[in-house]
């Protein structure tokens, strides 16, 4: 599998932050820029090619959990 280094850093905030929900708003600010922070739909569309790389099954993720209206989650597998 390989990732962008967008996807790569994006990742690695989640992981780094495992089982705590990031908000939309820090994710953004963190990997974009704070000029970045009202941009939901980059987010939306990373997570998805980031889930579809790494989920078993994409439709049903089980490692990057939506917080819905809030932001994201990262549960490893183990």
């Amino acid at each position: 599998m390989k990732l962008t280094t967008t996807e790569y850093s994006l990742l690695a905030l989640l992981a780094q932050n495992e089982g705590r929900v990031l908000t939309h708003h820090h994710i953004l600010k963190e990997i974009w820029g704070p000029s970045y922070t009202d941009q939901s739909q980059y987010l939306r569309v990373f997570v998805g090619q980031i889930r579809k790389k790494i989920e078993e099954n994409p439709n049903k993720p089980h490692l990057i959990l939506t917080a819905s209206g809030v932001g994201y989650r990262f549960f490893s597998k183990e």
